[in-house]
């Protein structure tokens, strides 16, 4: 492999490094937020290349074999709370938890074209959740899922052909339940009430923004401000929450991470696994870009990964269970005065980027 080579494949590896740095929303710059185990592979195999076709003598060399270095290292940074060794954040419930105190949400992007209607619904009998949230679903899907009504009589319905459908279908009482529009005139969230078996009541927010890429949003001022919107929200509440759904970003980017800091809510991931769900088909481009988060009112019964169906994206099943006393004292990520003013400017500088998204749509 000769020097050049070298020397582009490394300049490449420092540049999507550095460029998810910068503050810009565009999507070219923001989607390098997502393959970052991708990156830290592939500069895995370019650090092995330089030691053995290298002059390590050479002080160019060096920076070079510095610098692939510092970007692994930089990448593993982010990724690492997703691993096993890490810590966990959220602990594991009591092992006498009641029934009454659970909850179990199964979160399914179904792909708006996939017609495996009876394989998700195979799947919610199997593992019974309380709560079936399913996006991407059109009226096609509706028709499909209405069979699930005898046994969850409780739901919420918005029916879109545009890929930004939502339903919801429990099982549990749902209170006060409402559909919005919180950025975009087109892209739905659900916001409503859940009653525990306990009589408990805990308020649950399912959100699905638009990605930042060149077919849907050019920048990711739309998801950004959703994200944010919701966070400050839940920020001011000191009942029970729960965020789910496909927020169409990584769980380590800056700005899932911002929205954590905000919330205040959990991540059940943290100290065990990725749990990436999308792209069902191609296991070498995976990503988790389905979530569930959760305040501190909350520890974990189990959180998996589910078969795929006919999706781009695999369910994800996580039941919780309610123990104020028990989970007083995790700790998630903290905001100061910097992340509050941060998360003030995004949400003022891409609401603005927002309308003009939005202009030509409208």
């Amino acid at each position: 492999m000769s020097f050049a080579v070298i020397l582009i494949l490394a300049a490449a590896l420092v540049l999507a490094t550095l460029l998810p740095l910068s503050r810009s929303t565009h999507w070219w710059i923001r989607d390098l937020d997502f393959p970052r185990l991708q990156i830290a592979a592939a500069g895995t195999a370019l650090l092995v290349a330089e030691f053995f076709f290298l002059n390590l003598t050479d002080v160019l060399d060096d920076v070079i074999i510095a610098a692939t270095l510092g970007c692994i290292l930089y990448q593993a940074w982010w990724i690492f709370p997703y691993t096993r060794p890490y810590p966990n954040e959220v602990r594991l419930c009591a092992s006498d938890a009641p029934q009454e105190n659970r909850i179990r949400v199964l979160a399914s992007n179904v792909l708006g074209t996939n017609r495996n209607a009876a394989g998700l619904i195979a799947l919610v009998r199997q593992h019974q959740p309380d709560i079936l949230v399913t996006l991407e679903s059109n009226a096609w899907w509706q028709a499909q899922l209405d069979v699930l009504e005898a046994e969850y009589p409780y739901t919420i319905k918005c029916p879109l052909e545009n890929l930004y459908g939502m339903h919801v279908y429990s099982r549990l009482a749902l209170k006060g339940s409402e559909t919005r529009f919180l950025v975009e005139p087109d892209i739905p969230s659900m916001h409503t009430n859940v009653e525990l078996r306990s009589g408990q009541r805990i308020q649950v927010h399912f959100l699905h923004p638009t990605p930042p890429s060149p077919t849907e949003n050019p920048e990711s001022a739309a998801r950004d401000v959703e994200l944010l919107m919701v966070a400050k929200h839940v920020a001011k509440l000191d009942c029970p929450i729960i965020v789910a759904g496909d927020l169409n970003d990584v769980a380590w980017s800056s700005t899932t991470r911002l929205f954590r800091k905000i919330s205040g809510l959990l991540d059940p991931r943290v100290g065990r696994g990725m749990f990436n769900t999308f792209h069902a088909d191609h296991w070498f481009m995976r990503w988790p870009l389905d979530h569930l988060f959760h305040s501190r009112h909350f520890t974990l019964s189990f959180i998996k990964r589910l078969p795929s169906f006919g999706s781009d994206h695999f369910p994800v099943l996580v039941e919780l269970v309610y123990d104020e006393p028990r989970g007083a004292s995790q700790e998630g990520l903290n905001a100061d005065a910097a992340d509050v003013e941060l998360s003030e400017e995004r949400i003022a500088e891409e609401s603005a980027k927002v309308l003009e998204i939005q202009r030509p749509r409208t």
